[in-house]
């Protein structure tokens, strides 16, 4: 590994350990919906805390941008990290300054303290100099466990790593050796699963992975443009006719680097959207005027999940209907399930993120056998973009 991480830090007790944390869960009527962020972290919180460091837990929520809102401030999140660690979970009112000095004063070893939001500073975004010294000020280690928020340079998630010693926690680390496993150095073949609605959010990422990869499969309304743009007729699918000399130029670029496009053959469409709406199978080049393509079809599925058995690396981002709604979840649900069981067999490398990826893995029933499954959202897409990470860069430098 060409970073540092907890496996490198020794005789910390009493040492001041900022870790950068992301806990921008949802908040509804003052309760969390969904922990899966807090729950992520709760590993490398424990470890430091058991080995007597002071954990000094640096995040954001929401985007207050740089001013102090009541309903942004993290001692709404405080009570959820104290449940979920089964810990004690201080709050200082600021991040720096008095308030936080205070806090950290009065901490024993093996407390753990969360700091008010860090957005509430103007200075975090701007990865400011005098704020970044401000946070450094707080620690004698910086230990960065929030890959979602890494493809930010802020203060918190870049800055703070050129000013003390800086380690991967251990979410980080799980993070980054699933990657390098997905597209850094995979074995081959390498197959992705783009999906979801639209060619216009996922440009950058389609030209990346055709370079990348050995077959590249289109689902979702996505695939429709790339149909069209063959000179199919889709109906009243979701469609961006407008971006048809983008897909054809994604087909050309695929065709060059010798990556396979693996676009539906059949289709499952309907004359509304909505639940149990009347649906037939249709061949893609038998679309009806006036239906619209909701999922892919049982021909389609079978093609995909030929490329999923030939694959020793697959990575995946984006259902491949819409799943939200039955019966329009029956190609992601299959998918992920043959995926999940090659994945369990030892055959393949399966690493899935982004968007609605997440959710779609666990209607599926299939996110914990999956190799890893990313809760990065904007940072799995841009890694999969083949964009810098600098929160992850600058700690490959500190080694």
């Amino acid at each position: 590994m060409t970073f540092k991480t907890l496996d490198d830090l020794t005789d910390i007790a009493g040492k001041r350990v900022l870790v950068r944390v992301d806990l921008n869960v949802p908040v509804k009527d003052g309760q969390v919906t969904d922990a899966t962020r807090i729950e992520r972290v709760v590993p490398t919180i424990r470890e430091l805390s058991e080995k007597g460091a002071k954990v000094i837990l640096l995040a954001h929520f929401g985007r207050p941008k740089g001013e102090p809102f009541a309903d942004m401030s993290l001692s709404l999140i405080a009570p959820a990290v104290e449940d979920i660690l089964d810990q004690r979970v201080h709050f200082a009112a600021d991040c720096i300054g008095d308030k936080a000095a205070a806090a950290i004063a009065g901490m024993n070893d093996g407390d753990v303290l969360l700091l008010e939001n860090t957005r509430f500073h103007k200075g975090e975004e701007k990865n400011d100099a005098e704020f970044t010294k401000a946070l450094a000020a707080n620690g004698d280690i910086y230990v960065n466990d929030a890959f979602s928020a890494a493809h930010r340079a802020h203060a918190s998630t870049e800055g703070l790593a050129r000013l003390l010693p800086a380690y991967a926690g251990r979410t980080m680390q799980a993070e980054l050796e699933a990657l390098e496993k997905g597209l850094g150095n995979p074995k081959r073949p390498v197959v992705a699963i783009v999906g979801g609605a639209k060619v216009s959010t996922k440009i950058d990422l389609l030209m990346n992975l055709v370079k990348k990869v050995d077959a590249l499969v289109i689902g979702g309304g996505m695939a429709n443009t790339f149909i069209a743009a063959r000179g199919t007729n889709v109906g009243k699918s979701l469609c961006e006719h407008d971006l048809a000399d983008t897909a054809k130029q994604i087909m050309i670029e695929a065709a060059t680097a010798g990556c396979a496009i693996v676009l539906p053959v059949d289709g499952v469409v309907a004359r509304e959207f909505k639940a149990g709406a009347d649906n037939e199978v249709v061949d893609i080049e038998a679309i009806p005027a006036d239906a619209m393509v909701l999922d892919v079809g049982p021909k389609s599925i079978a093609a995909v999940n030929d490329w999923v058995s030939k694959a020793e690396t697959l990575v995946w981002n984006g259902p491949l209907g819409a799943f939200e709604i039955a019966p329009f979840d029956k190609a992601t649900v299959a998918v992920a399930k043959h995926a999940a069981a090659r994945t369990k067999s030892g055959a393949l490398v399966s690493v899935a993120g982004g968007g609605d990826t997440v959710s779609a893995m666990n209607h599926a029933g299939v996110a914990e056998d999956l190799t890893y499954v990313s809760t990065a959202g904007g940072a799995f897409l841009e890694w999969m973009e083949g964009k810098p990470l600098p929160g992850v860069d600058i700690l490959h430098q500190q080694k």
